[in-house]
């Protein structure tokens, strides 16, 4: 049955963004369904990081058209309880602690104190943050960081999570608890929006995954769709579709002669 408006937890149309004569994103369009994870593959200044800044409505394009949970991403008031973000660079402060970094964004949050603070020990305990949960950020680790922006991330309980190399500085415990996190958001329900380098950690929880190369959207489909796609057949990894689909690209776009 074909999704309808209602069933699609993004919908972006025609996106383009553009830094003076500088195309950083070109035409793109995505309809997500509610509760998929959408792994979002590129290499280096492909324009990921633009697109998820545009999908969250912190920056405005130069065309095209946005829609989260059926809010208009221009509405950020309206955008903001559906939508949980987690950048490559998290806005932490070095002067709280982890657990008044989350009291703080829960009160942002209007979360409720009795279930603000039940969440907030429940992922400080998840995260193994417990014991360091009361000293200073800025004495903590990138991996420590890194677990505490994730956290506030997810605190109100979003519909929609986007999160920009969520494993970065993590340890492979960590990273574990952050791909599990993933499933049972999805399985609850919640759509995220995957960013990474990592393409084991997209193969191992992606049910679709779309390829951006130069700002345009050259591949979109399962994983094994897009592997069928790159002609590297179901015994390929993701890694290896992913080479091949933007080596493609990469060759077509180089001058002739090169």
């Amino acid at each position: 049955m074909p999704s309808t408006d209602e069933d699609l937890a993004i919908q972006a149309t025609d996106l383009r963004k553009t830094y003076g004569s500088e195309v950083a994103l070109d035409s793109l369009s995505l309809a997500i369904q509610t509760g998929t994870v959408y792994g979002f593959l590129g290499p280096n200044g492909a324009g990921k990081t633009t697109t998820m800044r545009l999908l969250t409505g912190l920056t405005r394009p130069s065309d095209g058209t946005t829609r989260v949970c059926g809010v208009d991403v221009d509405d950020r008031r309206a955008l903001a309880p559906h939508v949980g973000y987690l950048p490559e660079t998290p806005p932490l402060y070095e002067e709280f602690s982890a657990r008044e970094q989350l009291e703080y964004v829960a009160d942002l949050r209007d979360i409720p104190q009795a279930a603000a603070h039940e969440r907030i020990e429940e992922y400080l305990t998840r995260f193994d943050l417990t014991e360091d949960a009361d000293k200073r950020i800025e004495a903590y680790s990138k991996g420590m960081q890194q677990k505490t922006a994730f956290i506030q991330s997810v605190l109100h309980e979003p519909d929609v999570l986007f999160l920009d190399e969520p494993t970065s500085g993590l340890d492979p415990r960590a990273a574990r608890t952050i791909r599990e996190s993933i499933t049972d958001f999805a399985d609850a329900g919640t759509t995220v929006f995957l960013s990474t380098h990592i393409l084991p950690v997209v193969e191992a929880v992606a049910d679709e995954v779309g390829v951006l190369f130069d700002g345009k959207l050259v591949a979109e489909g399962t994983p094994a769709e897009v592997q069928a796609r790159a002609e590297t057949g179901e015994s390929g990894s993701l890694e290896d579709a992913f080479l091949a689909v933007t080596s493609e690209h990469e060759t077509a776009a180089a001058p002739e002669g090169e």
